[in-house]
């Protein structure tokens, strides 16, 4: 599972036993393998004390964490479903019940659970419900994204993860079995290793890491993912650190067992390519496994800044994108903060730089679809634009993260959603921009004394252009005047066609009135349509209040007012109509 391999705090834990022999029983087994992140065997262990479909609810619950931390959503849901119904369930089973609902796209029953859990953070269960939302409308409406699994690069195990290598080759990270005995207890399946493939996706083979003398590098545990340079001679390669379990320090002891756990933190090193072998000469300066983890190297079109993944002390939330600039004798400066408009009390990670010199990303604490969405901004180092979500199907309620590209047009992503190959595939994806219907999918003709328009094909989910509104008005301004016109042509031509308007505000004012004003924004769209002699029955107006953001402009963040405006808003889309 990739998270293994960016969230320090979920990276691998061994046991160290100390004392003699003791006999344990078999939930003690279980549970001394779940502290140790063992889901793959601790799970048999727990199912086995389900008997009679009777079963202690810390044991419900243990089967349903050790199905969702191995990415088994169908059976995750089923066990939180068990779980919950007891009263003794604990509180956080409910939170993770409506995480694997949205996933599972249950909208409704996971707003549910949300409500059950957020009891007191108000903002927090603000941002949950919204994505539930904003997943259900994004997943309906029409996107200039074309998103393709990658069967060629894909297996049953997990795949994620890929670079450009040069201009004909790519690489990419993968748990697919390759050697029986080398085995992560986490998930069942082999360390995580590289592998290399054509750009077409033939020839695939494992890419080999040769260590140098230093001897800072082994591959007995995770390796990936690679960042190459632009000319693929020098590559930061993150891994889970191999040194000695002796020189890593202890963790607290479990909470029950008294178990002395340790973490294999994640670090950078850097290779480079002779002879057509990869060599490991260097770690990066910046690594410090006894404390926190480094990873997911990037680096700008210039070379001249690394930005990366950590969780070191002086971030923002639980992981956080930094940035090292390169100095004139070529090493790498301090370690810096992107800042608070790319990070979030959350986890921020997986940065990538396009050809287009956009920053592209995942995030789990901005307004998306469930768990982790991709986001583009543009600027660099602490200084972007507020980001923005990519959607659907760029993004889905599953992860979605590790998006490459050379262009902006197409590339890569990565991502654990439903109807994959296995736990994480390979995506490609295209991007063709959408004209609107009133600008091409009607054509104008003249008519003496009047312009009217002969109608063209349209479909359900087919979405119209977008109105907007002045600062706490609800007043149809002169602008979108013109577009409703359209509007009242098409639907006269087409009278079977039926619509719905979603109207919306920005984030400024309470959630109350906002709410109320973007009610009254749709009573005006509605009226105006009406005057204009469209049936009441033709029109299905919907309000939103300040959910569905476009962009990442929240309460208490700072967006000028151009990025404020494009929230205030109502879209239209056919619901209804000639296919």
């Amino acid at each position: 599972m990739k998270r293994l391999m960016f969230i320090g705090i979920m990276a691998l834990a061994l046991v160290k036993y100390a004392g003699a022999q003791e006999q344990l029983s078999l939930k003690q087994q279980a549970d001394r393998l779940f502290e140790r992140f063992e889901y793959f065997k601790s799970l048999g262990l727990y199912l086995k004390l389900v008997k009679n479909n009777k079963a202690d609810v810390q044991v419900l619950e243990r089967i349903a964490d050790c199905y969702r931390y191995m990415n088994h959503y169908e059976d995750a849901e089923t066990w939180y479903a068990r779980a919950t119904t007891d009263v003794k369930a604990s509180k956080i089973s409910h939170y993770y019940y409506a995480e694997v609902l949205l996933r599972n796209q249950k909208f409704d029953q996971a707003k549910k659970q949300y409500q059950l859990y957020f009891t007191d953070d108000a903002d927090a269960l603000k941002l949950k419900l919204s994505d539930c939302d904003s997943a259900a409308l994004w997943m309906g409406q029409k996107s200039a994204y074309k998103v393709k699994n990658e069967a060629s690069l894909n297996t049953e195990f997990s795949d994620w993860g890929v670079n450009y290598d040069g201009k004909t080759g790519l690489v990419f990270t993968s748990d697919r079995k390759t050697d029986e005995d080398d085995i992560d207890n986490r998930t069942g399946n082999n360390w995580f290793k590289l592998y290399g493939t054509a750009i077409n996706g033939k020839d695939i083979k494992e890419l080999y890491l040769v260590p140098d003398a230093s001897g800072i590098f082994n591959d007995s545990y995770h390796v990936g993912p690679m960042a190459l340079n632009k000319t693929a001679d020098t590559a930061y390669i993150t891994i889970a650190t191999g040194i000695s379990a002796k020189k890593l320090v202890m963790d607290k002891p479990g909470a029950k067992s008294g178990q002395r756990l340790y973490s294999r933190r994640l670090e950078l090193v850097i290779a480079s390519k002779k002879e057509g072998q990869w060599v490991v000469f260097g770690s990066f300066p910046y690594n410090d496994i006894q404390k926190y983890s480094v990873g997911d190297a990037a680096l700008s079109k210039d070379g001249h800044i690394i930005y990366f993944t950590s969780d070191m002390p002086g971030g923002v939330g639980k992981t956080d994108i930094w940035y090292c600039e390169k100095r004139a004798d070529g090493t790498w400066g301090n370690p810096v903060n992107c800042g608070k408009t790319i990070n979030t009390n959350e986890e921020e990670a997986f940065p990538n730089i396009g050809g287009d010199g956009a920053l592209y990303y995942s995030s789990k604490g901005l307004p998306g679809m469930g768990g982790y969405d991709i986001y583009k901004a543009t600027g660099e180092k602490a200084q972007w634009t507020t980001p923005v979500n990519l959607k659907y199907p760029i993004n889905s309620t599953s992860d979605d993260f590790y998006l490459t590209t050379r262009d902006g047009l197409s590339g890569y992503l990565s991502s654990n959603r439903e109807g994959g190959q296995g736990n994480d595939d390979i995506y490609s994806f295209t991007y063709k921009p959408i004209d609107s219907v009133p600008s091409k999918r009607i054509t104008r003709i003249d008519t003496p004394g009047l312009a009217v328009v002969k109608p063209l094909k349209t479909s359900p989910g087919l979405v119209l252009k977008t109105i907007y509104y002045d600062l706490d008005k609800s007043n149809i301004r002169p602008d979108a005047t013109i577009e409703l016109d359209k509007l009242v042509i098409l639907l006269k031509h087409q009278p079977t066609l039926k619509i719905e308007l979603s109207s919306y505000t920005d984030s400024r004012a309470s959630d109350k009135y906002n709410m109320a004003l973007s009610q009254r924004r749709a009573a005006s769209v509605v009226a105006y349509l009406v005057k204009r002699g469209i049936a009441v029955d033709r029109l299905v107006a919907k309000y939103y209040g300040e959910t569905h953001l476009v962009n990442g402009c929240a309460d208490n963040v700072n967006c000028t007012e151009a990025e404020h405006q494009l929230n205030r808003r109502t879209e239209f889309r056919v619901i209804e109509g000639e296919e």
